[in-house]
């Protein structure tokens, strides 16, 4: 069993306004991923880095083409946040004051988003990139603190729903901000604005302060902390301590620990595809930035539907064999891309990675969690899985930025990644054949 952490704090829960509150941080910080992450700061990036059509920058005197270190920074920044993930969790289990960490995080990735207003040359991409570096570990670690909440605010059997909640109000609040930003870019003449660089940059100020001002509402509400301080014992190390438990353990669940190396290949390559899509698109297609808002959005929408497509086929045949026609769809797709030419390839191979990628990423979950032991320690098993992931995307984005700028081109990078998804199938086809194991684990 992991430590006893501080004694509880009494929460009221199921309470329809905290709860709100909690979602309403969805609201917020969700607007990053989508605006930052996947549609406008890509392009944006691209355009002004790439001077005379050299995309080669200078990085502290070290020669890189421009894509291959944006997708190398996001995998330091996601290796960065796999290694202090368990010291997080440590510090939000024995800590008695979860909102101050989070608000500290919080304000790390506003700030950071806010501070690619002032990139508009290519001499600043330092700071472009450590501006997305510090946006990226500021949205995740603080999800780190806002997750632990919800086992706080609600009931069990009310927990699913609320969950939901949260992703909802993240979704909405995420394309009404990027919807919005479409609208400026979109009349940046009937505006009057000639600087072309001045939309896209206020996008990026809008999202920061989006961020952190809807943060305020979860911050007022929120209880300050879920237990009460324990500052004697208290042991920082306590979450390293238990993902070394849970390898040891995974010794004797042969099952699980080949599923969990099959989820590390195949979601490398899933997160790879989502988070350099936007680029790819740009660079390799010269796509506007307009008609990659427009694919995003059409994007996210079609997600929802393939979501709910792999949760039925998962009922008819069962969650392995759904992930592997996921998983061998992922592996056309790589291989497709390679041959992308025009707008209307990329928006065809656009619907079938809306298609597949909610799902695999739902289905992955349902099925670890199926699949773990009976030790009462669901978190500890979670918290591995979690930095199972992370290390993942870190690998996969810096392969992926590495290989495109050893060989000059992001059809590459895309074209190796089905050589992940390709190991991450052999190994799903493993788990059907290993039997599942009765005896269940000592805590």
């Amino acid at each position: 069993m992991r430590s006893s952490p501080g004694e509880a704090v009494s929460i009221l829960k199921n309470d329809h306004k905290t709860i709100r509150a909690w979602a309403m941080y969805d609201w917020a910080n969700s607007a990053y991923a989508l605006v930052i992450v996947f549609a406008i700061f890509p392009a944006y990036y691209n355009e002004i880095t790439a001077v005379n059509g050299n995309s080669t920058i200078q990085i502290f005197g070290w020669s890189i083409v421009n894509t291959a270190a944006y997708s190398i920074n996001l995998g330091l920044a996601f290796g960065i946040v796999a290694l202090i993930s368990p010291l997080l969790s440590s510090i939000a289990d024995y800590n008695g004051n979860h909102r101050a960490f989070m608000k500290f995080f919080c304000y790390m990735g506003a700030l950071g988003c806010m501070s690619l207003f002032f990139f508009s040359d290519p001499k600043d991409v330092h700071l472009a990139l450590l501006g997305m570096l510090f946006a990226t570990v500021g949205y995740s670690g603080s999800i780190v603190f806002y997750n632990a909440y919800l086992p706080a605010i609600a009931t069990e059997d009310r927990q699913d729903k609320v969950s939901a909640r949260g992703y909802a109000f993240g979704y909405i609040g995420a394309t009404t901000l990027l919807i919005l930003n479409l609208a400026f870019i979109l009349n940046r003449e009937a505006l009057g604005v000639e600087d072309g660089t001045l939309l896209p940059r206020l996008s990026f100020l809008l999202t920061g302060l989006w961020w952190l001002g809807f943060a305020q509402i979860p911050f007022r509400v929120l209880p300050k902390g879920l237990y009460a301080p324990k500052p004697k014992g208290k042991n920082l190390l306590n979450g390293y301590m238990e993902l070394l438990k849970i390898w040891t353990l995974l010794k004797e669940q042969r099952r699980l620990r080949t599923f969990l190396f099959s989820f590390f290949f195949y979601i490398m390559g899933v997160q790879t595809v989502m988070f350099m899509a936007s680029s790819f698109g740009d660079k390799e297609i010269h796509l506007s930035i307009t008609q990659l808002i427009i694919t995003v959005l059409l994007l996210e929408y079609i997600g929802i539907g393939g979501a709910f497509l792999f949760a039925w086929i998962s009922k008819k045949i069962g969650n392995v064999r759904a992930l592997m026609i996921a998983v061998t769809a992922w592996i056309f797709i790589c291989a497709g891309a390679f041959f992308i030419i025009t707008p209307l390839h990329f928006y065809i191979v656009a619907f079938f990675i809306g298609t597949v990628m909610g799902g695999i990423q739902s289905l992955s979950r349902s099925t670890y969690a199926k699949m773990m032991p009976e030790t009462g320690n669901n978190a500890g098993y979670f918290s591995f899985y979690d930095v199972c992931e992370k290390t993942a995307m870190m690998c996969g984005l810096i392969m992926f930025g590495t290989l495109d700028n050893l060989t000059g081109s992001m059809r590459n990078s895309i074209f190796a990644l089905a050589l992940w998804f390709a190991i991450g199938l052999i190994l799903l086809w493993m788990v059907l054949r290993i039997k599942p194991s009765t005896q269940p684990l000592p805590a």
